[in-house]
Parts: structure tokens; C-alpha cells; sequence
């Protein structure tokens, strides 16, 4: 296993510089422009701040004067934040989003699980529908529709949360609940899945006929088979997670990587949206990998190559 885990490990990084070269040159190569503004810098002053910042350089030039920094760590100046750099930003912003996404998965794990299993175990009855018409009701709201309406309950009908804002935990329920309810859906339907199959394994049977608890059967030696489904889903899903969080991001006003991802956009700061790119690649390949390990020590049937 370590032998392949450094195989991996050493393959992120031609990943990572196929993925900067190509973002670099659709970013570069959009129209538009850091400093395109409503009203236009005179000539003298937007000529000054391209070649302060080498815009005015060949693109393939610009590429390697970036590359060669990346690889030093720096992501360079923003150009809209003034006197702030990419690495400053993300420093600040990154823990904000990672916090919200593993808030929200470990919500969508713990709700999904539990219905999926409850749902198999008391199979074609009212807790079973119930439950399966909550996830699909979760896979078919989108989460732009969600929060404001979990904000019109909770904060304007019930008053018990604030509407937005970032502080103690009281802030993170409602943005948390919005980005994982899609995610608890599909962990909700794959556990169920999972859970009816390995129930009619033959090692359940025998774990009834040695007169074991069905709770026992279920939660000890059933799941672990059934949970394999969701195990395999964690990866895109942790990673759907933190890149989804931009909408809910702005919906409740969370000062997280997405708000800057989503102004550096519009601003066309350059330097932000990279290092926003670069840092979910990395995040996406590297969960990927964590998923693959742990499928392994879940199920020996496994072996990675």
C-alpha cells in the first residue's frame, strides 16, 4: 500500500501542472481584463499596471514566470485586493470552506446513514417511504432554493438562528444542512441499497443463526459490507461539496474561498481564480486518494496496483 500511495502521491504533480497550464491559458485568453473598468484607465496608466504585473508579456512567457513561482509556493499578488497575495487569501478563506464542508458531510453522513439503514431494515413500510421521500425531496431541491427557505423558517418564522454571517456554531447549522442535504439524499439511497443486499449475504445468515441481536447483525456486520457504496462516493462528493459551497457561500454571506473564487471571476483577478483552481484540484486528488486507501481497509478483497 505505501509503495502505491507514493505512486500516487508523485503522480499529482503532472496533474497539477496539465490543470494550472490550461486554467493559465483559458484564463488568460478570456475576454476582458483585470483592469477593465466602466470607466477606462487613461492609456499611460493601464500600460504601467500590465507591465507591472507582465500582462504585456507572450503568454507562454507569462506562463513560465508563474510556473517558476508556483514552484517557489508563490501564487503572486491578487490585482484587485491591493497589498494582499493569493497565498494570504487563501490562507484566511480556505479554513472557512474546509470547516463548512466537513460540517456538511459529516451532517450528510449521519443523516443518510441512518436513514438508509432504517429505511432497510423496516423495509415497503411507512419508514421506509418516509424516508425516501425525504432524500429524493434532498436530491431535488437545489440548494439556491433551500437556504432561503430554511432562512424563512428557522430565522423569520422560529427565530432561532441568524440569518447569516460567520462566527460561532449557531452560524454554521443552516449553511451546513443547505450544502449537505444532497449529499445525506444519495448516501441515504446507496446505504439502503447497500444495507438490502448485505442483509442477504450468507455471513449475516450465519451471524442470525448464532443467535446474535438483529441490531447486532445490522450495525456490526451488515454495514460494514454496506457502506463500501458510500465509501466509493465520499471522494466526488467531499469534493461536490467544497466547490458547491460558492453558492451557499454567498447565500449566507460566509467569507470562505468560494466568495473570493466567485469575485475573481468577475474582477478577472487572475492570480485569485488560479490559486482557487490549484487548490480544489489538489483537494479533489487527494481526497480521491484517501477513498481509495480506506475502500481497501474496509474490504481486504480490494488490493490496489
Amino acid at each position: 500500500m505505501t509503495a502505491y500511495v507514493l505512486r500516487r502521491l508523485l503522480g499529482v504533480f503532472p496533474l497539477l501542472a496539465l490543470i494550472a497550464f490550461f486554467a493559465f491559458v483559458f484564463m488568460r485568453t478570456a475576454p476582458g481584463g483585470p483592469f477593465d473598468q466602466e470607466r477606462a484607465l487613461p492609456p499611460q496608466i493601464e500600460a504601467s499596471l500590465r507591465a507591472r504585473y507582465h500582462l504585456d508579456e507572450p503568454l507562454i512567457q507569462q506562463f513560465a514566470r508563474y510556473a517558476g513561482d508556483l514552484v517557489r509556493g508563490d501564487l503572486g499578488p491578487s490585482f484587485r485586493y491591493r497589498n494582499r497575495s493569493v497565498n494570504e487569501i487563501i490562507a484566511q478563506s480556505a479554513p472557512v470552506s474546509l470547516t463548512l464542508g466537513v460540517v456538511a458531510m459529516a451532517f450528510a453522513l449521519l443523516a443518510g446513514i441512518t436513514a438508509g439503514v432504517i429505511g432497510a431494515l423496516r423495509e415497503h413500510t411507512w419508514v421506509d417511504h418516509t424516508a425516501m421521500a425525504m432524500a429524493m425531496a434532498g436530491l431535488c431541491i437545489p440548494n439556491f432554493v433551500l437556504g432561503p427557505l430554511l432562512i424563512l423558517v428557522f430565522v423569520f418564522h422560529l427565530r432561532l438562528l441568524p440569518p447569516a454571517g460567520w462566527g460561532g456554531l449557531e452560524h454554521l447549522i443552516l449553511p451546513a444542512i443547505t450544502l449537505g442535504a444532497i449529499r445525506a439524499a444519495t448516501i441515504a439511497r446507496l446505504t439502503r441499497g447497500g444495507m438490502l443486499e448485505a442483509l442477504e449475504q450468507d455471513f449475516v445468515r450465519t451471524a442470525r443463526a448464532k443467535g446474535l441481536g438483529e441490531r447486532v447483525v445490522a450495525l456490526r456486520h451488515a454495514l460494514k459490507v454496506a457502506i463500501l457504496p458510500v465509501v466509493s462516493y465520499l471522494g466526488p462528493a467531499m469534493a461536490a461539496t467544497l466547490t458547491g459551497s460558492i453558492v451557499v457561500e454567498r447565500i449566507f454571506l460566509v467569507p470562505g474561498l468560494g466568495t473570493f473564487f466567485v469575485q475573481s471571476a468577475l474582477n478577472r483577478d487572475y492570480t485569485v481564480a488560479m490559486g482557487a483552481v490549484l487548490f480544489y484540484s489538489t483537494l479533489l486528488v487527494l481526497l480521491n486518494l484517501i477513498v481509495d486507501v480506506a475502500y481497501t481497509l474496509l474490504d481486504p478483497r480490494v488490493e490496489l496496483h
